[in-house]
């Protein structure tokens, strides 16, 4: 091509077209079943349903949290993901009201924390936390407040 000429057009022949639309139709029917089943195990074909609404103009926001007592005397927030503590958030949101009943269940955190970083120092004790922010006309309504759900001293 030299200076000036515009760059060759490869058109897209009739296989590719239909191969295309295909897809497409494919990618829309894998939704339209993710969607009517209303289930998140779908996902990405399917609703993940905690991004799917809008948060009210005067509603409390609820977020849940691991904090973690170290052996090294500091407290720290449990990344709470696979490369973490091996344990996604989501799992301990769904789960939260098992583990108030029954504390223990926070040991697996502190296993896979222990598992996936041993160079680093171990946990000793665990709470599930709840912090609340209030939202008044769409805005954030002082500080969140702070509630300790379940609290869980490591076994080693």
């Amino acid at each position: 091509m030299t200076e000036g000429q515009a760059p060759d057009v490869v058109r897209v022949g009739r296989i590719g077209k239909g191969l295309r639309v295909l897809v497409a139709v494919a990618g829309v029917g894998l939704l339209i079943n993710g969607s009517v089943r209303a289930s998140d195990d779908a996902w990405p074909f399917g609703p993940m349903s905690q991004y799917a609404m809008s948060v009210p103009d005067d509603a409390k926001i609820d977020y849940t949290r691991v904090s973690a007592v170290t052996d090294a005397g500091t407290t720290v927030d449990v990344p709470l993901n696979i490369e973490g503590a091996g344990v996604a958030r989501a799992e301990i949101e769904a789960r939260a009201g098992e583990i108030v009943k029954n504390p223990s269940l926070l040991q697996q955190v502190a296993d896979g924390w222990a598992r996936k970083h041993p160079d680093q120092p171990k946990y000793v004790k665990l709470e599930l936390i709840r912090d609340t922010t209030q939202l008044v006309k769409g805005r954030v309504e002082g500080p969140p407040t702070s509630q300790v759900l379940a609290t869980w001293e490591v076994r080693r």
